[in-house]
């Protein structure tokens, strides 16, 4: 018994293709589809019978071979209309944005001066683990754009002030006359908590990337470099970091691009050899027509470009006409010589120990005009090895341990560089100068690391000196009668503090007698006791008024004045605190430099 042959399977039905499931297979649009069959001569064919070739349907249609639509399916060009089709949707894509950031952003500046947001957003991003609501494209993006934001910053030398915090390093530089601060998470695991909305991000993230986009096209092109810089691909996968990245000048690219079109010798077309030679010789010539079309010719245009660049003619004065006036041009500026903030490690080169953070100094340092190497398990790409002698600071975050083994080289390398620890990068660059490195020594105790963005006056500061006389509290009342015995002068201010700090008038009667006793003349005695008393009454009068004016407030306004009577209040107590602590720790160090001396 033969084979059963099912209807639609063989026959004119196999043979021919309608439109519709040719697009469809081909998956592409008609317009795509009937450009190619034009470009490849692919017609449209006519069977002996339209009914059992469309499977038993009589509806008007278009047939094709099936062989000659398999014939399609593996048309490079083809592939090439859908990438074209990809790009087309990602540019539409991007036109459908430019609006909105032009009108967020009518100037350049105006941008620059709101992407710190950005920055925070991109850097988030960019260290957080892909999963299921994280593509692995959209951090790559984000890796992306936070390097290219490093490089500029370095190339610029533009990062003025760092602090270490518990949520992430602070960073601020000065780009365009305007102050913009980031925050950058340490390298730790990340995980996205299940309780953020991650599709409300993502939106941020969408108008971030397409804003950063701009602005480091634009700052990029300003400084004479290419955008986007190139990535070196083996160093990326061997965990260089911003290594990976180059910056190229404009300037060299195209000088490098016009050698290669020069070293192509022959270019085929239509079957005709046609040397270089020849088409340097028509440029020429369409040149010289488009010179004859123009009013102005090429040179005087870059002539008159040249004077209004730079040529400036100096005008004297209406006021003093004997003084010419100056006025500072973009090249003048620009060939001023650097601030030395600018090259504050330029003398120095660096080593990192491997349990610093390598990303984080790198890019310190090289902001800074700094050299800086690291061992192998930091990642490759380290500009200087370990036994460099060129090497003059160890940045190194591990307790001092003696070797015992230790080289006579391994001791004279030691003594002759710097160990120092990770704050000492960070204090100096707050700083502006080279501290001293003995205080920031390896194992040894560090100084307070302070913010150096702008805080409030009220502010608690560890750095300044305290009034260690009012460091006076209940429980040394007994230590300090015990040490007015020994010391003249001591019943004489007690004798005053008594009168300052007198409720009513028998108390002042006997802080009265108390100084008369310690021999208080009785002008001072009088002075500080009137001191005292306008100094109880002020607050007095103060809390009066404070009462009056939160009478006439609206109950809105009065709730938020409490609130910010309650923070000041809140920040005094712990400013007091802190310096209550401080003063107790001063007391105990007094005590043991006396029990030392003794």
């Amino acid at each position: 018994m033969g084979r059963l042959r099912r209807k639609g399977e063989a026959g004119a039905a196999k043979a021919y293709v309608t439109r519709s499931a040719a697009i469809k297979k081909l998956q592409c649009s008609l317009a795509d589809f009937r450009r190619l069959c034009i470009l490849k001569g692919i017609f449209p064919r006519e069977p002996r019978h339209r009914k059992r070739a469309n499977k038993g349907s009589s509806a008007p249609t278009s047939f094709y071979y099936a062989k000659d639509i398999a014939y399609l399916a593996h048309e490079p060009v083809l592939q090439k209309l859908r990438d074209h089709k990809a790009f087309a949707k990602k540019l539409s894509r991007a036109l459908g944005r430019d609006h909105i950031i032009k009108e967020r952003y009518p100037t350049f500046v105006d941008a620059v001066r709101d992407i710190d947001d950005a920055l925070c957003m991109i850097f988030l991003f960019a260290s957080l683990p892909s999963d299921g609501r994280l593509s692995p494209s959209l951090l790559e993006n984000c890796s992306r754009l936070a390097a290219e934001w490093q490089l500029y910053v370095m190339h610029s030398r533009s990062l003025r002030k760092v602090f270490l915090s518990i949520k992430g390093v602070y960073y601020q530089a000065e780009v365009l006359d305007q102050m913009i601060t980031w925050l950058v998470p340490y390298q730790f695991t990340q995980n996205v908590p299940s309780d953020v909305d991650v599709r409300v991000m993502l939106t941020f993230l969408e108008l971030y990337q397409t804003l950063l986009g701009f602005v480091f096209f634009k700052l990029y092109t300003d400084a004479g470099l290419i955008y986007p810089p190139p990535l070196d691909a083996k160093k990326d996968e061997s965990a260089a970091g911003i290594g990976a990245f180059s910056l190229q000048e404009a300037r060299l690219a195209s000088e490098e691009t016009v050698v290669k079109s020069q070293k192509s010798k022959v270019v085929l077309d239509d079957a005709k050899r046609i040397s270089s030679k020849d088409v340097r010789q028509t440029i020429k010539s369409i040149q010289a027509s488009s010179e004859d079309d123009t009013d102005v010719a090429m040179e005087d245009i870059e002539h008159v470009d040249g004077e209004a660049d730079e040529d400036f003619v100096p005008q004297s004065s209406s006021s003093n006409p004997s003084e010419a006036a100056t006025l500072a041009t973009l090249q003048s500026l620009s060939a001023l010589p650097q601030t030395s903030l600018a090259k504050l490690f330029a003398p120095y080169t660096f080593w990192l120990s491997r349990e610093t953070s390598r990303p984080i100094f790198e890019f310190l340092i090289r902001s800074f005009g700094g050299r800086i190497g690291w061992p192998l398990t930091s990642g490759s790409g380290s500009p200087v090895e370990e036994s460099d002698e060129s090497i003059t600071h160890v940045i190194i975050d591990r307790p001092l341990v003696v070797k015992e083994n230790e080289t006579d080289e391994e001791r004279e390398r030691r003594q002759r560089r710097k160990y120092v620890q990770p704050q000492w990068v960070v204090d100096c660059i707050n700083a502006g100068k080279i501290l001293l490195e003995d205080t920031y020594g390896q194992g040894k105790p560090l100084p307070p690391h302070l913010s150096p963005f702008e805080a409030r006056q009220d502010a608690y500061d560890p750095t300044a000196s305290i009034d260690m006389e009012d460091a006076v509290s209940d429980e040394d009342e007994e230590e300090i009668a015990e040490e007015m015995e020994d010391d003249e002068e001591q019943p004489e201010k007690a004798a005053l503090k008594a009168a300052a700090n007198a409720q009513d008038t028998a108390a002042l009667q006997a802080a009265e007698l108390v100084a008369e006793a310690a021999g208080v003349d009785y002008g001072s005695f009088a002075n500080a006791a009137k001191k005292a008393e306008k100094q109880k009454v002020a607050p007095q009068e103060d809390a009066a008024e404070q009462d009056m004016n939160k009478m006439m407030m609206s109950n809105k306004q009065r709730k938020l004045f409490e609130r910010m009577k309650h923070g000041e209040k809140k920040r005094d107590q712990e400013r007091s605190t802190l310096e209550s602590k401080r003063r107790v720790v001063e007391k105990t160090k007094t005590k043991q430099a006396r029990f030392a001396q003794s």
